[in-house]
């Protein structure tokens, strides 16, 4: 990617996201040095306790595990509630990667034109596509369907890989 077309990338992006009302709200991704941390590669089993021989540590990268994409990704924060049978809560961290081809069933970022314009994240359906029709689609029974068709404007931003949720539900 050019650098000039880098700079006006980031100034629309900071336009749109000044100006709309948006589902998610986005972050800077700032990859430091390496940080390992302990990893457990057998896993951690939620059913009954393992026995002793599961200690065994290995270390993990965050960015190395999370980054496929590095000048294609970013963070978003999430800000509604559209997503929450999907497991996806408001607070929500999510890393998005824009290299990656949106497929039917992603969980996807996408800005969306017209009378509800900003940015939202919905699974894609693509079952329509033949017809000229994708829908963006929430799993909260309280949103609707958002009908992306050629006639209204809809750019899939990118696609979310991976989600981290807060566990802990303690104020600082």
């Amino acid at each position: 990617m050019s650098c000039i077309r880098h700079i006006l990338i980031t100034f629309a992006v900071e336009k749109m996201i000044c100006d709309m009302p948006n589902e998610v709200e986005f972050l800077t991704i700032e990859v430091g040095p390496e940080v390992s941390l302990p990893f457990f590669p057998e896993g951690i089993r939620a059913g009954f306790p393992s026995p002793a021989t599961d200690y065994e540590e290995e270390s993990i990268d965050l960015n190395r595990e999370l980054i496929q994409h590095r000048e294609a990704t970013f963070y978003a924060r999430v800000k509604g509630e559209s997503m929450v049978e999907a497991g996806i809560m408001p607070g929500d961290l999510l890393v998005v990667d824009r290299a990656v081809e949106p497929q039917h069933g992603d969980i996807v970022v996408a800005f969306v034109g017209g009378e509800d314009e900003g940015f939202t994240i919905k699974e894609l359906d693509l079952s329509e596509k033949d017809r000229g029709t994708v829908w963006l689609v929430p799993h909260n029974k309280s949103y609707k369907r958002i009908r992306i068709t050629p006639e209204q404007s809809g750019v899939i931003w990118g696609v979310v890989t991976y989600c981290i949720h807060k566990s802990l539900n303690r104020t600082r």
